[in-house]
């Protein structure tokens, strides 16, 4: 049994399918198909269930996926601690973000972590904030960044930044004369651009409006979309009024496309987080970019 095997197992298990599998691990189909036989053979029972129409984990898959994981997770840990005694941050990090950090937060950041550390690079991939946590759970990325957190996933979830969120209009007359404070039933009855679900930012301002007395299923929501700088390009575009990262709409203010309305209430304000599993060792880059991110933000 080798780890590529277990790595491939868990890919197919994850993604419910051999050719995306494929393309996770960087194999080509047959290739994985082998590593699936090879280990099937080797234990003697089937893992996976192929059918015309998906692909899916056995009874006895399922057992086996749980300590596939934790072989792997077992492995990466070793490497991470043996890593961790050498002084020298260098090598790729991979890094998961959610749409506002890896837009905004982390192009702010790492200039500075790279002139300290030349011999580090970043691969950077962009989910929703609950993929986010999931490819750090599956170790697809050592250390993510998200705007929300979610308790019992197994994951520290560290604070690295501090965010507001604003309600943000189109620039016209009838929101200019509101002379920046924005009601709830001007809210409640303007049309809506929502993020999409898993969205850390479309958590927190559905919490925010609810703290007002606004369900946010009764908004007149005219599109859903997912990325934040989609969602101010339909507000400058006249599609309704959003809700977003106070760092994702300077530009479109400072360019004066978009009205941007504060509001007393806490619940607007939100944190962003470095992400990683519980009982394992930072590698010396992820802890460095951690202190980095946190180094940048320190006094936003």
């Amino acid at each position: 049994m080798h780890f590529k095997q277990l790595e491939v197992f868990v890919s197919v298990v994850r993604l419910k399918s051999f050719s995306k599998a494929a393309d996770a691990v960087y194999l080509s189909q047959p290739t994985v198909s082998a590593h699936i036989n090879a280990l099937e053979q080797e234990l003697d029972t089937k893992l996976i269930v192929r059918s015309t129409k998906e692909v899916y984990p056995s009874k006895a898959g399922k057992i086996f996926y749980k300590y596939a994981l934790d072989m792997l997770d077992m492995r990466d840990a070793a490497i991470a601690e043996v890593k961790s005694s050498l002084t020298q941050v260098k090598g790729t990090l991979e890094v998961a973000a959610s749409t506002v950090p890896s837009q905004y937060l982390l192009p702010m950041a790492i200039p500075a972590i790279l002139e300290k550390y030349p011999l580090l690079n970043f691969s950077i991939k962009q989910y929703d904030s609950v993929e986010v946590v999931h490819r750090i759970i599956d170790m697809d990325a050592e250390v993510g960044v998200t705007g929300a957190m979610f308790e019992k996933s197994g994951c520290v979830f560290e604070p690295v930044a501090q965010d507001r969120l604003l309600i943000i209009t189109p620039n016209k007359p009838e929101y200019a004369e509101l002379n920046g404070k924005i009601r709830p039933d001007i809210i409640r009855t303007s049309r809506f651009v929502a993020r999409e679900y898993g969205s850390g930012t479309r958590k927190e301002s559905e919490n925010f409006l609810r703290g007002i007395g606004i369900d946010p299923a009764s908004l007149k929501t005219s599109v859903q979309l997912e990325s934040t700088e989609s969602i101010i390009q339909a507000v400058k575009n006249d599609l309704g009024i959003s809700i977003v990262s106070k760092f994702a709409c300077q530009d479109a203010l400072a360019a004066g496309s978009i009205l941007a309305f504060d509001y007393e209430s806490s619940g607007l304000d939100r944190k962003f987080y470095a992400v990683y599993r519980k009982n394992r060792p930072l590698s010396p880059a992820a802890e460095a970019f951690i202190k980095g991110m946190k180094d940048r933000f320190k006094d936003k």
